[in-house]
């Protein structure tokens, strides 16, 4: 009887409704490494935790998801999902944040890190996690720099559903190097909003949310 119980217990444990209990974060491969390479001119960072759930529930899941235009699905959106913060240091002073974010690409996972100034605009874009046929294109240098000075109010306008903005902004000016990866490139762009929504909601004290309402 104590056997199969047992027998049982490790079946359910293997099912994907079993894992599906388990939030999924996204944290630097090696963090020492990385904010030394992404902020040059730091000399310490500060870790920090938080969720969704800790920071309002549900009603702050449906806020974040009227933001971004779209609901939060599968294991990569749940509420519970801890986010990891890193805060970057120049001695005393704060110079930035990194962060990362899941989002489900065509063939699989993506990780979408960025790197943030204290305004909160894009210093740097980079995928640390990119399960893509386009990989290699998607990783150019050149791809990446497409990013950088935007922030959330030139992500707003974009429609993550229909891939566009209305009128016409900055983030539609981001060029897909292979259009065959219209669906990752998309996954990229619906990320990147991700991130600096929750990143405005978590750190910035929502300084661009004036935006969201005006537009």
């Amino acid at each position: 009887m104590f056997k199969s119980l047992v027998i049982l217990l490790m079946l359910f444990c293997l099912t994907p409704a079993g894992r599906v209990q388990a939030a999924v974060g996204c944290d630097l491969n090696d963090p020492d490494r990385d904010v030394k390479r992404l902020f040059p001119e730091s000399t310490g960072y500060k870790t920090s935790y938080v969720s969704i759930d800790q920071k309002g529930g549900d009603e702050l899941l449906k806020e974040i998801e009227k933001r971004l235009g779209d609901s939060f699905q599968g294991l990569y959106e749940t509420a519970d999902v801890p986010y990891t913060i890193y805060e970057i240091f120049r001695d005393t002073e704060k110079i930035g944040h990194i962060h990362g974010v899941n989002q489900k690409g065509k063939h699989g996972g993506i990780q979408v890190f960025l790197v943030l100034d204290m305004e909160a605009k894009i210093k740097a874009f980079y995928f640390q996690k990119l399960t893509s046929r386009a990989a290699k294109q998607l990783r150019e240098p050149s791809f990446a720099k497409q990013f950088e000075g935007l922030s959330l109010p030139d992500f707003y306008p974009y429609d993550v559903k229909a891939g566009k903005s209305v009128p016409p902004g900055k983030v539609d000016q981001i060029k897909n190097p292979v259009p065959e990866a219209e669906e990752d490139f998309r996954a990229a762009l619906r990320g990147t909003k991700k991130n600096l929504i929750l990143m405005d909601e978590f750190v910035y004290g929502n300084k661009h949310l004036t935006h969201f309402k005006a537009k």
